[in-house]
């Protein structure tokens, strides 16, 4: 069977669109690469916050801001999204935004608090609205039997442009540091290596990714077509009112609100706690983060594959056990050597339960409400993002910078995730979706 086999798309998709799509997540993967795992977040700790004890809590209240934005306003984007057939013009519009966004980094020095904070709450609120659009393109390319692997696909290939974007980076870092220029200088060049990898990388997807949806039937309200924001909100209301039906995909969200505050913990707070607890030298950190994303690639990749063919929940399951013995060896180590072993188990856990969920999510989405479904699993996702950095946060703040007790904490969120996921029927939310997607094709246009 070949690696990238046409027999996994749906008729009429062709493999060139397959990799426009995963080009997005080559381009966005720079973004939490360097910006909120291996550059940004250790500096805006120890050098735009100056170190303060404050600084950890500052920096995950700033992602925990962006998570409320994202949650208060992606469900109903998405509803739009299905409604007028926007996916790819909104896609285009976020794409800029986290763009401009990621470059204004660039501007926030020693002491510029409140610019970095501005700068980082809008580049990622745009960012996390490109990422619940361009999951939403998954079902409409892949075959509902091969969901994991083609997720695996973009998941593994976006490790790539997070390696690149961080290769450059490292490699000016480097360079850099060799000549005794300061990280105030050197940082804000990051945020610029990022910014283009990403806006560059984007043009291959919205040169080659088709907007299959159609604009749907907009209801009448006495009388008169509702349109804009008050039909997509029509809309949430009524996937509100039928969750029942939907209990399995409930069930889900509940297990990744669990799973990806953790999973939140490790991307926003791993170099300062490699540099705060490890000792780790800002070299050393990017070196540590471009071996996890060596190993999530690796993850996504093949997990995909596995997923398959062993079934999406018993695949989520496991890594999740995994996730708890990379927490476990985390705490325990006491020199580089065991926290190196913990990094490679994170990037192999973390390619392969994000590539998983975005498949089980994909699959119990109804086909005439994917953007909408998406925009619900974002809103998820950023319920973990404020949970699970605020709780390190606050065990930092609480304990005087214990960053040991503060990982250990995060391993609950695993543990939490693993028990909620036995919840989970695939078959039946499957089910679900196909009933949905019947009575939405056969309902009559008020």
């Amino acid at each position: 069977m070949a690696l990238f086999s046409q027999d996994a798309l749906n008729p009429g998709v062709r493999k060139r669109e397959v990799f426009g799509w995963a080009m997005y997540d080559f381009a966005n993967s720079g973004y939490t690469t360097v910006v909120l795992t291996a550059v940004f977040s250790a500096y805006f700790v120890g050098g735009v916050a100056g170190g303060a004890d404050w600084a950890t809590f500052a920096w995950t209240a700033a992602l925990a801001a962006a998570s409320v934005i994202v949650m208060l306003t992606m469900p109903a984007i998405g509803a739009y999204a299905d409604l007028r057939a926007a996916k790819k013009r909104l896609l285009v519009l976020t794409t800029i935004g986290c763009v401009l966004g990621t470059a204004a980094l660039a501007g926030a020095g020693p002491g510029d608090v409140a610019w970095a904070v501005v700068a980082i709450v809008l580049s990622n609120v745009f960012y996390t609205y490109g990422e619940s659009l361009i999951a939403a393109f998954l079902p409409e390319l892949a075959r509902q039997d091969s969901l994991g692997r083609v997720s695996g696909w973009g998941w593994s290939f976006g490790y790539f442009g997070g390696m690149l974007t961080l290769g450059l980076s490292l490699a000016y870092v480097l360079w850099a540091q060799a000549r005794g220029i300061p990280a105030a200088q050197f940082v804000p060049v990051t945020m610029g290596i990022t910014a283009g990898i990403y806006g560059v990388a984007a043009i291959a997807t919205f040169a080659l990714l088709r907007e299959r949806a159609l604009p749907q039937p907009v209801p009448l309200h006495d009388g008169l077509r509702e349109a804009g924001l008050r039909a997509s909100l029509a809309r949430l209301r009524a996937t509100g009112q039928q969750a029942r039906r939907f209990r399995d995909f409930s069930a889900l969200l509940a297990c990744a609100v669990a799973y990806q505050a953790g999973i939140s913990v490790v991307i926003a707070l791993s170099a300062v706690y490699a540099e705060q607890v490890m000792k780790f030298e800002q070299t050393q950190t990017m070196a540590l983060i471009f071996l996890v994303n060596i190993a999530a690639a690796i993850g996504a990749f093949s997990w995909g594959y596995v997923q398959d063919r062993i079934g999406h929940r018993l695949a989520l399951g496991i890594t999740l056990a995994g996730w708890i013995v990379m927490i476990a060896l985390a705490v325990a180590a006491t020199g580089p050597g065991l926290f190196w072993v913990a990094a490679v188990i994170a990037g192999l856990c973390m390619g392969s339960s994000q590539s998983a969920g975005r498949a089980l999510a994909g699959l119990f989405a109804p086909a005439a409400r994917r953007a909408e479904f998406f925009g619900i699993w974002t809103f998820a996702i950023r319920l973990s993002a404020i949970i699970g950095p605020l709780t390190y946060g606050l065990v930092t703040l609480l304990t005087a910078g214990n960053h040991r007790l503060a990982i250990l904490s995060t391993g609950a969120f695993f543990v939490l995730g693993l028990a909620l996921l036995m919840g989970v029927d695939v078959a039946r939310g499957q089910a679900a979706a196909e009933t949905a997607d019947a009575a939405d094709r056969g309902a009559p246009e008020r």
